[in-house]
């Protein structure tokens, strides 16, 4: 292995920044771009793989509350994934959250395959289910109009993102050109 994992520093924060950028750039997380890193205030977990030189590889934020935490990030550059770095960065974060009597592990997640793959390979279950929606007037000039029925008077609706119910996907994904389902896996921490 030729990266190490310990907790993100506040120099870390443009290399943060940029590992998850590149790692999301491929997935349907795509626009979900951070100008900041956010914190995850104590007690929770803000971890990087880096190499021996410093460079950040991957990266991994998790808030706790109580016996539950939750992944906030976890993202792995895309010239180092598939090495491992993701798995490592979790059974740090596992061996941490153990010692915390951290009952529960969540993360929400797209319909990413492989996202989805190294969820249930890392022994994540699915939990839970529901529709993001992209309402977008540069896809079809009427997606903003459908999504919002109450329109405000010199506003006009451009982008709209929007939560839904998983029992409406088929008829949501006929009136909408980008819906996603988002998945929370949950996994027992106990041993």
């Amino acid at each position: 292995m030729d990266h190490g994992i310990r907790r993100y520093l506040a120099s870390d924060e443009s290399a943060w920044l940029r590992c998850r950028v590149l790692s999301f750039l491929h997935t349907a997380y795509f626009d979900d771009v951070q100008t900041a890193k956010p914190a995850a205030p104590p007690p929770g977990l803000e971890l990087v793989a880096a190499d021996s030189s410093g460079e950040i590889r991957g990266i991994l934020d998790i808030t706790i509350e109580g016996e539950s935490a939750t992944i906030d990030t976890i993202a792995v550059h895309p010239d180092h994934q598939s090495q491992g770095i993701g798995h490592a960065l979790l059974q740090e974060a596992t061996d941490r959250l153990l010692a915390l009597k951290v009952a529960t592990l969540d993360a929400w997640t797209r319909d990413d395959p492989s996202t989805l793959r190294w969820y249930r390979s890392n022994g994540f279950s699915e939990t839970d289910h529901y529709l993001h929606v992209y309402a977008d007037y540069y896809t079809d000039t009427a997606e903003p109009d459908r999504a919002i029925a109450e329109r405000r008077s010199g506003l006009r609706p451009i982008k709209a993102f929007l939560h839904a119910k998983l029992d409406e996907e088929a008829t949501i994904r006929k009136q909408f050109a980008r819906v996603h389902v988002c998945r929370r896996f949950t996994q027992n921490l106990s041993r």
